[in-house]
């Protein structure tokens, strides 16, 4: 084994002349740079994935590539297509590559679609703006790709209007455009960022016929690991504008020889193992410009040394695994893991079944050490509990005089229970009814159909002043820690704000503002900064301190990691398992990856289109899943394991299309338009399923699916 000095990233096993190469790609905003030294080259039919945080140039890599970079970017370095320098070219030549020689997909296909013009009549223009064909040969061959690409009744979509398909449409029709002239090479950035798991399967799957139907070579960007190990041949690990890992897919995920990439892995939850430690990162990734004259990760790098502060180490290729890091030689011969590198502190294992607490056991503070208050009830205190939950909003037409013209179904028969010390996880498709049955329990008004109980009393008997006097012990966590927090208002008036709403006074509520940002992970000196001048997670560590600061006894947290890197998501995961274990808090949790659910969850529900489907134990249901759609979903979700995931040992279940409009009522079962078992299924019993409303089956002790022909499958 040789070792030399290489400032590109090479795959010694791929054969042919390169179709992109790259070399010492820089990119500067306003003179910080963000993109150092990149090199990188891809022969066709080749897969190369980038990975990283936020800002560790990733993008700006891909998009420099085509010359789709702002005013403010200088590029330098070179960028050959086929032996042709596109560095420095002029925009006219750099658009005769745009589209033809080049694909791109963007993250945001929205933004990317002109909204005034009809999806076939741009994918048309793709076509006609590079090659010399007739107006109508051009919407024929548009047609012809929404169809490749899966749309469905393709001719007629082909006159609807970006904002008319939905956000995986207007992915996999942004594909159809992207391989519209036969590329050499696509460039996919964040292709399946913000899309529900089932349709980031159905886009994925699109992209790997894209590149098979082209022979392209792709670059594809993702902050997913799962999507990476799926996907890609190799993976280039980017950090701080540059390279510092790269590797053959299988080799990178099995001996990771940087510590940024364990890190990186150790921070992933992971379908199938429940209860694993995640490995958060320490620290943040540095600004643009900021990084100084050793290795930018060496202040986040338990391993580095004196050699880490002075010099910034190259990067090194031995036997086609190039890293830069002078402890990768160490940590390949003692094949260390993430646990192995990054201290983790101890997070109480996931709760047992809370019947089996002592019912005369105290609850703990739920202020503990803060004087926020206290947490009422035995072990075995049902904390919410909904049965039926009915919610539904008119569909209006007119301007000056509204009408009534249909219905939207949006919860439709809702069943939750939530134990103290319990977390539930709530999931399921955009549109399925998440975020709606969030908002009724959050309202603490009397619902629409149905019943809630919460603390065991029911909200439609509970007068004015009993439902006040529940509002602060129901708190949610939302999504975006940025548009949540009041940007003019410091940390600490916004942690004591909800004590100021429950009637403390001011010097109450600010002593009380150190002991809760300590219990949250952050320094309470900090108290006096504003939210701009915090990351992402400790943006979301604030709003965690904000909803406990009154003593909640249950807390819903409403996609809290969502918008998090991975490595800051797993430090707030642990948070929120420790103190739940602390204050005996219990979740209402919901979220679309399901990877998070089996990590934190006890149990979970599965909606589908505004009604139960099947809910139990986490382990019972994603290792026995029952129901049809609950299959596709755990199917759906990608490992962080090349072997698996690129050797097909899962069996992936796509489900056609996207759910159905709530603004119909179905008969029968709603599921049956997507679902496979109907598909195979006689026509008695297909009658039916068409024709009856699946009820509640018990399949083991507190599982049960809505399913008339409920099947075990292993998806896992």
């Amino acid at each position: 084994m040789t070792s030399v000095s290489d400032t590109s990233v090479r795959d010694s096993a791929a054969t042919g002349a390169p179709v992109l190469e790259v070399s010492g790609r820089e990119v500067d905003f306003d003179g910080a740079p963000a993109v150092r030294g990149v090199s990188f080259s891809l022969r066709r039919g080749e897969v190369l994935g980038l990975v990283g945080e936020s800002g560790s140039g990733k993008s700006a890599t891909a998009l420099a590539a085509i010359g789709l970079l702002p005013g403010n970017a200088a590029v330098r370095g070179s960028v050959r297509l086929d032996g042709t320098e596109l560095v420095g070219a002029s925009d006219r030549e750099l658009s005769a590559v745009r589209g033809s020689r080049i694909g791109m997909v963007f993250q945001d296909p929205l933004s990317a679609f002109t909204p005034v013009y009809r999806i076939g009549d741009q994918i048309a223009e793709a076509v006609r703006a590079h090659q010399d064909v007739p107006r109508e040969a051009a919407r024929a061959r548009a047609v012809e790709l929404l169809d490749l690409v899966g749309i469905p009744e393709p001719a007629l979509r082909a006159q609807s209007y970006p904002h008319e398909f939905s956000g995986g449409m207007r992915q996999r029709a942004m594909i159809a455009m992207a391989m519209a002239n036969d590329p050499d090479v696509i460039l996919a950035d964040e292709p399946t960022t913000a899309l529900d798991v089932t349709i980031q399967a159905q886009v994925l799957d699109v992209l790997r016929t894209a590149q098979r139907e082209t022979g392209a070579a792709l670059v594809l960007v993702s902050h997913d690991l799962g999507v990476i190990a799926g996907a890609a041949d190799r993976v280039a690990v980017m950090y701080a504008g540059r390279i510092v890992e790269s590797a053959p897919a299988e080799e990178l995920f099995a001996r990771p020889r940087m510590p940024y990439t364990l890190g990186l892995i150790g921070a992933v939850p992971r379908l199938d193992t429940a209860g694993e430690v995640l490995v958060p990162i320490p620290g943040s990734p540095p600004m643009a410009g900021s990084t100084g004259p050793g290795c930018p990760f060496a202040p986040r790098c338990p391993l580095a040394g004196e050699s880490c502060l002075t010099e910034e180490p190259q990067l090194r290729t031995v036997d086609g695994h190039a890293v830069a890091c002078v402890r990768a030689d160490e940590i390949a011969g003692k094949r260390l893991g993430p646990l192995d590198v990054f201290p983790v502190p101890a997070v109480p294992p996931r709760d047992p079944d809370p019947e089996a607490v002592p019912a005369d056991e105290e609850p703990p503070a739920a202020g503990a050490g803060t004087g926020t208050g206290t947490a009422a009830g035995t072990a075995a205190e049902t904390v919410l509990s909904v049965r039926g939950l009915v919610r539904t909003f008119p569909v209006l037409k007119g301007s000056a005089f509204k009408r009534r013209v249909g219905t939207v179904h949006a919860v439709d028969g809702v069943d939750l229970r939530i134990r103290r010390g319990e977390t539930l996880a709530l999931v399921g498709e955009s549109g399925s009814g998440k975020s709606t049955t969030l908002f009724e329990l959050l309202s603490l008004a009397r619902p629409e159909g149905g019943e809630i109980e919460l603390f065991g009393q029911p909200l439609d008997r509970l007068d004015r002043a009993a439902r006040q006097a529940l509002r602060g012990q129901v708190q949610i966590v939302f999504q975006d820690p940025m548009a949540s927090l009041d940007p003019r208002m410091t940390v600490g008036d916004i942690v004591a704000e909800p004590l100021r709403a429950q009637g403390a006074d001011r010097r109450t509520a600010a002593g009380r503002v150190p002991g809760l940002l300590e219990q949250v992970g952050l320094d309470p000196a900090h108290a006096v900064r504003f939210p701009h001048e915090f990351s992402g997670g400790q943006r979301q560590r604030v709003g965690i301190a904000r909803a406990l600061s009154v003593g909640p006894r249950l807390l819903v947290l409403d996609e809290p990691v969502s918008a998090l890197d991975v490595s800051v998501q797993a430090g707030v995961l642990n948070l929120l398992k420790r103190l739940k274990s602390e204050l005996g808090l219990a979740y209402l949790f919901v979220s679309h990856d399901l990877s998070v659910v089996r990590h934190i969850a006890d149990r979970v529900s599965v909606v589908y289109l505004g009604r139960t489907v099947e809910s139990g134990t986490v382990d019972e249901v994603f290792e026995r899943p029952r129901h049809p759609y609950t299959q596709a979903l755990l199917s759906a979700v990608p490992l962080p394991d090349p072997v698996r995931e690129r050797e097909r040992q899962r069996t992936r279940i796509l489900l056609p299309g996207d759910p159905p409009s709530p603004t119909h009522r179905y008969e029968g079962c709603r599921f049956r338009a997507r679902c496979p078992v109907f598909a195979r299924l006689g026509a008695e019993e297909r009658t039916r399923c068409e024709n009856e409303v699946p009820q509640d089956r018990e399949h083991a002790a507190d599982h049960v699916a809505a399913c008339h022909f409920p099947a075990v499958r292993e998806v896992v």
